[in-house]
């Protein structure tokens, strides 16, 4: 699952898209799309306005998505991205280039063992030990991710191209307010900061936010839905990517864990799927829904003897934007979950992992 993405305030250049692109074809796109296509390919190809902040986590879904890019214009895009970096100031490595997204056979999904599954795994989360992050400490968490590039280019249509696996590395403090990121490649030498005095909630939680929820699946669904409200490409896709959101990059207390995954088992059109692998190249079991208007099953991954979280996968699972079945757009794992004494910190002789 890709991360939501602020829009750009500021006005676009929109005769220099129209002469990097060629003419866009059918299916026509969303403005949502059109605005996310738009934003990230000025911001990539020409010198811009300083950036927003960053957000702490990945993006949900694609970087561009939905029409033929050009050779040029990717070519572009990337030479641009090699010199400056993405996102931020300061130094960068180049980006690596994008290889070919991999494709993989799609499992169809069952709610025959939805309920039982769901059970094991929320059991299993509320077993486990969490450790409580106190003031002055951060939440570490260290991923391996890949995320989708362009659904295809004019040289070959059947040709999504993905990030390479890398490896990215995020500390939040409990308020939400200090963070950093680290994500060789992609962001400058040495990481960007994620400090913010945006005030938490479900599209941004902090550790201290997520207490503050129900545990009860119901009444945690029902604030779901309703803060959700108007996002997303319907209802049910929006409820099950935030709460998907919520086990990436993130430390929620064990009842809410429980509570989380006892909720979105209520949400329609949630299936398992037997065998599902992250980005680690981990074998699992997944909770999964299809997203009916861009095509995509997100996938949650858990370990199939401990139901520990593993990390997550989105498959196209219907033709798309150009995008063909079983294209996989999206993996992650996680690596490691651990509290530590100070920002850029990592886990030791000092940290509790989760």
């Amino acid at each position: 699952m890709i991360r939501k993405k602020s829009r750009r305030e500021e006005s676009l250049d929109h005769a220099e898209l129209a002469r990097l692109l060629p003419a866009p074809g059918d299916p026509h796109l969303s403005l949502d799309r059109h605005l996310l296509l738009e934003e990230h390919l000025m911001s990539e190809i020409q010198p811009a306005a300083p950036a927003p902040a960053p957000s702490r986590r990945p993006a949900r879904r694609v970087l561009l998505i939905g029409v033929p890019v050009t050779a040029a214009a990717l070519a572009g895009a990337f030479a641009f991205t090699a010199l400056t970096g993405s996102g931020g100031s300061g130094p960068a490595a180049a980006t690596p280039p994008p290889v070919e997204a991999p494709v993989v056979r799609i499992e169809p999904g069952s709610t025959a063992q939805l309920a039982s599954t769901v059970e094991h795994i929320a059991a299993a989360a509320s077993a486990r030990k969490t450790p409580e992050p106190g003031p002055g400490q951060y939440i570490y968490i260290k991923s391996k991710v890949s995320y989708l590039v362009v659904s295809h280019t004019d040289a070959d249509e059947s040709k999504a191209l993905v990030q390479p696996l890398h490896i990215r590395e995020v500390w939040n403090s409990p308020d939400g307010k200090q963070g950093w990121l680290d994500e060789p490649g992609y962001k400058p030498k040495g990481g960007i900061t994620l400090d913010s005095d945006v005030e938490s909630s479900l599209g941004g939680p902090s550790y201290d936010y997520l207490k503050t929820l129900p545990t009860d699946p119901d009444a945690l669904l029902k604030k779901i839905y309703k803060e959700t409200k108007g996002q997303g490409n319907s209802p049910d896709q929006e409820a099950f990517a935030t709460v998907g959101d919520l086990l990436v990059e993130q430390l929620a207390p064990a009842k809410l864990n429980a509570a989380l995954y006892r909720a979105a088992a209520k949400i329609p059109g949630v299936v398992v799927v037997d065998h599902a692998q992250d980005a680690a190249g981990r074998e699992g079991i997944a909770l999964a829904h299809v997203d009916q208007k861009s095509g995509d099953r997100a996938e949650w991954i858990f370990d199939r003897k401990t139901y520990a979280y593993l990390g997550s996968r989105a498959v196209q699972v219907k033709q798309a934007y150009g995008i063909k079945p079983g294209t996989v757009i999206q993996s992650t794992a996680v690596l490691e979950r651990a509290v530590v004494d100070a920002q850029k910190q990592r886990p030791g002789a000092q940290g509790t992992r989760a």
